[in-house]
């Protein structure tokens, strides 16, 4: 049966070594990192990211326009997805009119699969007439903030997992050199008493 004695690194000892006292003392950083630090690190950065994502958000929103636009050639057929996700869009020729002066343009824009020739379809344009994606909705930003953060805080975590590991092994390396050390100086004395 083997018996655990908690906190001896804390303790005086004749058996604990200064590599010992840096072990204890860096796992107590390790352990305020991960409690408080990762979970700062990844609440600093969700907040960056949805400032960032609102803003582009906001102009996108700015910079497109939405219009009601006649299909000139089909969009390829949709696709059969078993993920069961949003179909793809394709860019193929339109024409619309413009609702502030009435004249009537042509370009290509983004429309769903599957949409054939004459069907009207809502498409997303920018100031240059361009066909674009749709601008970023709330819920966009959101799962964008939420992925972030998440990443963040699982790459901070990782990084002072890697970091207890890595003083772990150099705190053995030197634990080992000290327990060396000692023996060489006691050594001489046991070989005498077993004489």
């Amino acid at each position: 049966m083997r018996t655990r004695v908690r906190g001896w690194r804390w303790r005086r000892n004749p058996l604990r070594r200064r590599s010992d006292v840096f072990e204890a003392w860096a796992t107590l950083v390790v352990a305020v990192l991960l409690c408080v630090g990762v979970p700062l690190a990844g609440a600093m950065t969700s907040v960056r990211a949805y400032e960032q994502a609102r803003a582009q958000a906001t102009v996108q929103r700015a910079e497109r326009h939405q219009v009601s636009a006649v299909l000139l050639e089909n969009a390829p057929a949709a696709v059969t997805s078993a993920e069961g996700g949003k179909q793809p869009l394709y860019r193929v020729r339109i024409q619309w009119t413009a609702p502030d002066t009435g004249a009537t343009h042509t370009g290509r824009a983004l429309v769903p699969a599957g949409t054939r020739q004459g069907d009207r379809a809502q498409v997303w344009l920018d100031r240059q007439d361009r066909g674009v994606e749709a601008p970023m909705t709330d819920t966009m930003v959101w799962q964008h903030t939420l992925t972030t953060g998440i990443w963040a805080t699982g790459g901070a975590a990782t990084v002072v997992l890697l970091g207890k590991v890595v003083m772990r092994r150099v705190s053995e390396r030197h634990r080992m050199a000290e327990w060396e050390r000692e023996w060489e100086r006691t050594e001489p004395e046991w070989r005498n008493r077993t004489r």
